[in-house]
Order: structure tokens, then C-alpha cells, then sequence
């Protein structure tokens, strides 16, 4: 991946007009259409104000109308930097730290962090070739011994490609009849899976799948190309991060912070720098 310092984004962003011209230029890249003249016309900034006007007629276009920077009070440099902070780590940034860097207050960091998440949501096609699945438990405490869990964590449910893709959802429960569904959505039938010896996939070959399983509860980990190992690595990320960086995650929002380490590790391999990549998510929710 092409490293992308600080000192880059100051060149490429130094103030408000040339954030706003990005906008305008990933938002419209065969010009904007204007509504009025009903075609693609010649559009000037308005002076003062964050939108375009048409020279035909006057028409305001809005671009940050229908993104996550609709109605911000919050320059839109800010913005950017915030998108830069969060693409520099690995583990994520807290908004505390935000709040720290940029001088916002902690409410506007924190709604800026979340606003961004929701962009990193992915719908990508179905998984195939060898698949690693896996559950695992995050925040509260734990209580009781083996799978027999009792306690007020939150249960988490993933699938990786190895070296391609993961997904992570928040699921209710570790059950058969919660997990099951997330594969057969997200997996295809022809792709080989690999998990622990949970009863809950006993059944994955009457589904089409060919299954693999390894018995962890006997100290077993690798034998020979039957492991877990890709997924547990995911989880280490996601729990140094969970724990280390943000203490506390509610399960409200857990779904948006698993989006967002599922973002970085699915596009860790991009030509493109990180920021580049996130900052490529913005997008209008509808037409303003």
C-alpha cells in the first residue's frame, strides 16, 4: 500500500476550497447537472458559501447534500483530517484522541467518528475458496467455565477468506439458527470451511459445503491446512483495538466498529493509501 504521511495531506488539502473541490470533482466527475437546464453546464463557486452555481441560469448545487456532510457545522478540512486519523492506524483512533487533535469537542468527535463508520459498511459478493468461520465474545464479563457462557458479553460472528476478505456481524446469540444463515449468505456453496469443533456447524455438509474442523478443545490448532488461524488473527486486531483504544464499546454501536476494522483489514492490500480509500467512500444517500 502507498504511504500517505501527514505532509501529503496538507499539499493535497490545505483549506476549505480545495476540500470542497475534491467533492465536487469525485461526487460529479463528467460535470454537475444542472436540474434547471436539465444538461451538464459550466458551474461556479459561490463565494462564501459551500455550493456551485450554474452559469446558465444561477441553479445552486449542493455537494455535500445527501453525504455525511450534510448540515455540518464542523469545517469540512476537519472532516478530512478526522478520515485521515482513522485511516493512519491500525487499531483505530478514540474520540477522545480526535477531540484532542482537531480541538472539536468530544459530542462533535465522537458524531463525526460514527458518521464516517457508516460508510465503511461493505456489501460484498459471496465468499469462496477456503473460508475460515469462528465466534468469539467482546466487552462486559465474562462468567461460568467452557460454552456454557453465561455473563453480558456480546457475541460476534465471523468469516475470512484466507488472504482476501473478512466479515464480522453482531449476532444475538452463537446458535445454530443465528449463525448458520450468516454463512449460507455469505459464503458459496463450493468454498471449502474450516472452523473449531462447536456443534453449532455440524450440518455446513448437508448444505453443500465441504468442512473442515479442528479440535482446539484438545490443544489441537494446525493440522496440516485444517486451522483457524486467519480469523483468530482478525479477532486479536479487533480486541486490542476494542479493549486498548476505545475501553468501551456498547453493543448499539459494536456493529459500526466491527464495519470499521473489517474496512481496513478487507482493503489493507490497496494500491491506493488508506485515507484515499475511505475518503473514495463518500457518497450521496439520495439525490438533494
Amino acid at each position: 500500500m502507498k504511504r500517505y504521511t501527514f505532509m501529503d495531506f496538507e499539499k493535497d488539502f490545505p483549506d476549505e476550497d480545495a476540500c470542497m473541490e475534491w467533492l465536487r470533482n469525485f461526487l460529479y466527475p463528467d460535470g454537475i447537472v444542472c436540474r434547471k437546464c436539465g444538461k451538464v453546464t459550466k458551474h461556479h463557486r459561490d463565494n462564501g458559501r459551500p455550493s456551485y452555481s450554474c452559469d446558465v441560469c444561477g441553479h445552486h448545487e449542493h455537494p455535500m447534500a445527501g453525504t455525511i456532510f450534510e448540515d455540518t457545522r464542523t469545517p469540512l478540512r476537519v472532516w478530512f483530517h478526522v478520515i485521515y486519523l482513522m485511516a493512519s492506524t491500525r487499531c483505530g483512533i478514540s474520540a477522545k484522541q480526535v477531540e484532542r487533535e482537531t480541538g472539536v469537542t468530544y459530542k462533535t468527535a465522537w458524531r463525526m467518528c460514527h458518521e464516517i463508520r457508516t460508510m465503511l459498511q461493505e456489501d460484498d459478493e459471496p465468499m469462496d475458496g477456503h473460508v475460515e468461520a469462528d465466534e468469539t465474545y467482546v466487552g462486559g464479563k465474562r462468567r461460568g467455565m467452557g460454552r456454557g457462557y453465561v455473563g453480558n458479553k456480546v457475541t460476534v460472528f465471523g468469516i475470512v477468506e484466507r488472504q482476501g476478505r473478512v466479515r464480522a456481524v453482531n449476532t444475538v446469540d452463537a446458535s445454530r439458527q443465528s449463525l448458520l444463515p450468516i454463512i449460507r449468505e455469505g459464503v458459496l456453496p463450493s468454498a471449502t470451511i474450516y472452523t473449531d469443533e462447536a456443534q453449532v456447524y455440524t450440518g455446513l455438509h448437508a448444505h453443500g459445503y465441504v468442512h473442515h474442523r479442528i479440535h482446539h478443545a484438545s490443544k489441537v490448532y494446525v493440522v496440516g491446512n485444517v486451522h483457524t488461524n486467519t480469523i483468530e488473527g482478525f479477532w486479536s486486531l479487533l480486541k486490542r483495538g476494542l479493549g486498548g483504544v476505545f475501553h468501551a464499546v456498547s453493543e448499539k454501536h459494536l456493529q459500526g466498529y466491527l464495519d470499521e476494522y473489517s474496512f481496513r483489514y478487507n482493503h489493507r492490500a490497496d494500491d491506493e493509501p488508506m485515507f484515499v480509500t475511505m475518503l473514495s467512500q463518500v457518497q450521496k444517500a439520495y439525490a438533494d
